[in-house]
């Protein structure tokens, strides 16, 4: 069935909502050939950790391929498809050697860019390994992390690199977490601020802070690479600006974890930078940093010692103790896997606040289209010193409550905030942050 269901109004009409629609596989499916699976393989990606490089190789899947990745001796890294050109043999158990990688089956040596440079077991003078070229693809390490690009080698883009990556007084510590679960459900979160207040505050428990629980108002802005959202709330005499960025097709940042919205603030910046990589199309990880610095948690909350492969320091991001436990309180973890190994989204009915949902499904759709159609992929933009400027964080203003419509004075103060916060983007660094810091400030007494 590909249209959408036919739902009874009736009570316990549930014998009429029983047909399930197909998946949007045209935005799910990540595989060699599909649609969405040919649109991100024009961007990189993040695959592993460095520290999951260790003396042996990694098998790693990513967009529905299997891959091995290794640092060879000479301390390069390299991700190959995972079976041997030779006989198919899975390149996990090669020996890691001074240049490439070695299949123990045969011995035949690939090196990082897929050349075979030995075919041990064939006579003398055998051109054989002269016509073979193993799968392989871009990688290198950054800040703890490995990226790759499984892409056309005639348009690999540039790395982009982002203002966030090097913030002052600012640590970077990665990690990842698995889910099983489609990457469009779980990248679409952070389009999706509403949830924090049910999710993580009024249907369970306060799960990072009680201001979390104010009824935001939210504003999605569409940029040139992605989107821009301001979601705000009144805490006392205060408006609490959260800006969360979403870059085309899977990253995203968000602003501190445990803001209290208790004194002011001008631009803090973000708790944690992410990739959803789609690992094929019912899984997917985030690959990520956390980041930590005095301005982002003043109260110190954080733990760098929790960070890792599939361990965090906040809650609701890994499978619970127990099922009994994830039923008492879920996290997004729950929220995520618990819409189908693919959400069906015929089968949703879409509110006011899925708006933000709504309109980055329409961006992938159309850039999806786009380049089926020979059209250009839209990146990042660099701006000053090749970095492209960020949005995330929080500001925290002081602004006494309206006595006519406060929710239009909250939406009013988000734009104001978004704008000053735009205007600076062609500013270098440190720059850029002194002027939106200046901004605020005045914004805030006037």
């Amino acid at each position: 069935m590909t249209g959408m269901p036919t739902y009874n109004r009736q009570p316990y009409g549930g014998y009429h909502a029983t047909a399930v629609a197909q998946e949007d596989a045209e935005l799910t499916h990540v595989g060699p050939g599909t649609p969405c699976g040919e649109y991100l393989r024009r961007f990189w990606h993040p695959v592993a950790l460095s520290s999951q490089l260790k003396d042996l190789p990694l098998p790693v899947r990513a967009l529905g391929e299997d891959l091995v990745l290794f640092r060879d001796l000479g301390g390069r890294v390299g991700l190959l498809h995972r079976h041997c050109s030779h006989r198919g043999t899975s390149l996990e158990f090669g020996i890691v050697s001074a240049r490439g990688i070695r299949c123990c089956y045969h011995g035949w040596l690939f090196d990082v860019d897929g050349t075979v440079l030995e075919t041990p077991g064939e006579p003398p003078g055998s051109r054989l390994k002269d016509n073979v070229c193993h799968g392989a693809y871009p990688a290198f390490e950054y800040k703890g992390i490995v990226f790759a690009y499984l892409g056309p080698p005639a348009e690999k883009p540039e790395f982009p690199i982002y203002d966030s990556f090097a913030l002052p007084g600012d640590e970077l510590v990665p990690y990842l977490l698995s889910f099983p679960c489609n990457w469009l459900q779980a990248n679409e979160n952070g389009m999706d601020p509403i949830h924090s207040t049910f999710l993580h505050t009024r249907v369970t428990t306060v799960q990072f802070e009680v201001a979390w629980g104010e009824l935001p108002v939210i504003d999605w802005n569409e940029l040139q690479a992605g989107f821009f959202t301001t979601n705000a709330r009144r805490w006392g005499d205060n408006i609490w600006v959260r800006l969360h960025d979403q870059f085309s097709p899977n990253m995203g940042q968000t602003g501190a974890l445990w803001e209290t919205a208790e004194t002011e603030k001008f631009f803090t910046r973000v708790s944690l930078t992410r990739w959803c990589l789609p690992v094929d199309d019912h899984n997917c990880q985030y690959i990520a940093w956390r980041h930590f610095n005095q301005s982002v948690d003043p109260q110190r909350k954080g733990d760098r010692t929790k960070c890792g492969v599939n361990r965090i320091d906040f809650p609701g991001q890994t499978p619970a103790a127990s099922y009994e436990a994830a039923q008492r309180v879920p996290g997004d973890y729950e929220a995520w896997i618990g819409q189908r190994r693919i959400a069906v989204h015929k089968q949703e009915h879409l509110g006011t606040t899925d708006k933000g949902v709504a309109m980055a499904r329409q961006r992938l759709r159309r850039q999806i289209q786009a380049l089926r159609d020979g059209g250009a992929v839209v990146r990042p933009q660099a701006k000053a010193g090749g970095i492209v400027p960020t949005h995330s964080g929080d500001v925290v203003l002081r602004v006494p409550k309206s006595t006519n419509d406060d929710r239009a004075l909250i939406l009013d103060v988000s734009r104001r905030v978004r704008d000053v916060i735009l205007a600076a983007d062609d500013d270098p660094e440190p720059q850029r942050q002194q002027r939106i810091e200046r901004d605020l400030r005045a914004l805030s007494r006037a």
